[in-house]
């Protein structure tokens, strides 16, 4: 499941980074956190770093429902996944994590002007 997951990712987002963190729970960046796959038993829980604050028209969101930042998506094996709902998702993940760091400004250091 995983797997598949992996594959739908960088199919909405071909320019996604993937990094393993924390004991090896994979994470998908674009301009910060998109999402990370934990593996359980029975599960592949996708938690997006800043899901709270993400449209979600397709009801994908199925856990981690009462906090003010993250969201999660649990799929079970028998589960069928939305995927064009799921890849639209991961695309406003990427969307929001674009619009977060130009707002806040953040330049690169060696694009910093010079000062006088």
């Amino acid at each position: 499941m995983l797997a598949r997951v992996r594959t739908l990712i960088k199919q909405a987002d071909p320019e996604v980074v993937e990094a393993w963190k924390w004991r090896g729970v994979p994470v998908w960046e674009h301009a910060g956190i998109i999402c990370t796959g934990e593996t359980y038993k029975n599960v592949v829980k996708m938690t997006f770093a800043k899901g709270a604050s993400l449209e979600d028209p397709s009801g994908l969101f199925n856990s981690s429902l009462e906090g003010n930042t993250r969201r999660a998506i649990d799929i079970h094996e028998s589960d069928d996944i939305d995927e064009e709902a799921l890849k639209a998702l991961i695309r406003a993940a990427v969307a929001l994590n674009i619009s977060v760091r130009a707002a806040a400004g953040r330049v690169r250091p060696q694009e910093r002007p010079k000062s006088a």
